[in-house]
């Protein structure tokens, strides 16, 4: 009998071919704000600490521009192959918003600061280079904060202490054609940042948000679709995880026929979805005039080499380098690479003469571990020049036989959390490893008097009781006891018991 046809449609990547731009603010990081003296670190900052007359904008008030944060976007223009302009000016940006102190933004439009880049990042299907079309300096806005009142009623809250932190807004060209491909970027945009020092690009703390231009056009053709911009996305997982949803709702719009609107979307990572935010604006809108208050900025070419001979080895330079000259792994490469404090570890351990992939090993497990388990806190614990030489210790002692595997880790983590030497800190512990054969005996002693039954089982056959009586003995020494010599003492106590020698071998 024949069967119907299937009403599932193909996937959306058969039908359309996704266009994908992305454009991401980064706060630099600077100490002041981008055109006052300001503070600019507000993490513990009680609401509008951070204010003065000019990121108010209260009347009479006139803007400074911040340097540091200028060479900052340069640094990331060069890092990336961008044309540094030699005079650029600012502009104002106008909307109303309750964020916005001043009803506008100071920004840069029609002369950007650096222009023309390209990033190359590697995805699942080879290497992609995106042009990056401009990056330039803004001024942040103020934050709403939304709460009930002691009534009931629903407020709003302005906190201006955001107000006028600098901003580097790092724009492509719509060169992306999948939701990986959106997520690759803004990762290698971000190992740049971190290896130039623009920026800690924490994405949880708001210092890199990422926003993608994502719209449909059909598979073959060169035009472009309605562009909807998707908001909201906090981590690299939360980008890939929207762009692929509006990729995909978009396709559903246009096989139902349904016309779609250029608008701004946010991401709701709970529920796995896009809404509506509000209509997008086009550049038109936003009114751009120059900046009265500022005069044009010049560039100094001088200035300019200054700036491009201090910047350091650039992640792809220095992944490359860490696959053929030390022997890692292109994945194990590139998750060192993505955090300067495990690259300057890494560094560090290959300087005390540890071998590559050793130090890639503790580097990428225990290390990273212990600094997502920190949650971004700054330990003394973690810091790499300070850690590097203690690990080198902590390894070697491992090398020579005098730790077990289990006992350097728990020496790692006492190191990590509290600081101290290794040799103190294996003295506390009480780590060094058992080679006493007398003492592994009369653990094993104690054990098989605990442990009967398994004994039972084991002199009636049940070969695994040995690996299960075994474990118990390296439980009993908190595993500094010599794995061979338990072994051996282990197999030698059950013959006497009248159980079988073949248990060594379980």
């Amino acid at each position: 009998m024949a069967t119907a046809p299937s009403s599932a449609s193909p996937p959306a990547a058969a039908r359309y071919e996704p266009v994908i731009g992305i454009e991401i603010h980064v706060e630099l990081k600077t100490a002041s704000k981008m055109f006052c003296s300001c503070a600019r670190d507000i993490r513990d900052a009680p609401p509008n600490a951070r204010t003065c007359p000019v990121c108010l904008a209260l009347p009479g008030s006139l803007p400074v521009i911040n340097r540091r944060a200028v060479e900052l976007v340069i640094a990331t223009g060069l890092a990336i192959g961008a044309r540094i302009a030699l005079v650029t000016r600012w502009e104002r940006k106008n909307y109303f918003y309750p964020d916005l102190p001043k009803g506008y933004q100071i920004s840069q439009y029609a002369l950007p600061l650096a222009a023309h880049g390209r990033l190359a990042f590697e995805t699942s299907r080879g290497e992609v280079t995106v042009r990056v079309a401009r990056a330039h300096l803004e001024e942040d806005t103020a934050r709403l904060q939304h709460a009930t009142d002691a009534t009931g009623r629903r407020v709003s809250l302005v906190d201006f202490d955001r107000a006028g932190l600098p901003l580097m807004e790092i724009v492509t060209e719509p060169d992306l054609h999948s939701a990986e491909e959106a997520r690759r970027y803004a990762e290698e945009l971000r190992a740049v940042l971190l290896a130039v020092g623009a920026s800690d690009a924490a994405m949880e703390r708001g210092e890199m948000r990422v926003e993608a231009n994502v719209s449909l056009r059909p598979a073959g053709t060169e035009g472009l679709g309605t562009r909807v911009e998707v908001k909201n996305m906090n981590s690299f997982r939360a980008v890939e995880r929207a762009v692929e949803h509006e990729i995909e709702r978009q396709a559903r719009a246009l096989d139902a026929g349904q016309p779609l609107v250029q608008e701004t979307r946010g991401w709701d990572d709970a529920r796995g979805a896009t809404y509506r935010m509000r209509l997008k604006e086009d550049s038109d809108d936003y009114r751009y005039f120059a900046e009265p208050d500022l005069p044009p900025l010049h560039t100094d070419p001088a200035w300019l080499e200054r700036i491009a001979a201090d910047l350091p080895e650039l992640p792809a330079a220095r992944r490359a380098r860490y696959v053929t000259s030390h022997g890692l792994s292109p994945y194990d490469a590139r998750v060192i690479v993505a955090e300067p404090a495990a690259s300057a570890l890494f560094e560090t351990l290959l300087a005390g003469g540890l071998e590559p992939r050793t130090a890639a090993t503790w580097t990428t497990g225990e290390y990273l571990r212990a600094r997502n388990a920190a949650g971004g806190e700054e330990r003394p614990g973690l810091d790499p020049g300070w850690l590097g030489p203690q690990l080198v210790e902590l390894i070697r002692l491992q090398a020579a036989g005098r730790l077990t595997a289990a006992s350097a880790k728990e020496v790692f983590a006492a190191l990590a959390e509290d600081g101290g030497t290794t040799t103190a800190v294996v003295e506390r512990l009480g780590l060094s490893r058992i080679a006493d054969e007398g003492a592994i005996a009369a653990l094993v002693e104690r054990v098989l008097a605990e442990q009967r039954q398994a004994l039972a089982d084991l002199q009636a056959g049940k070969q695994q009781a040995f690996g299960f009586l075994l474990g118990r003995v390296m439980q009993a020494s908190r595993g500094q006891a010599d794995p061979a010599l338990a072994r051996q003492a282990l197999a030698a106590a059950v013959a006497r018991t009248g159980g079988s020698e073949r248990g060594g071998e379980g």
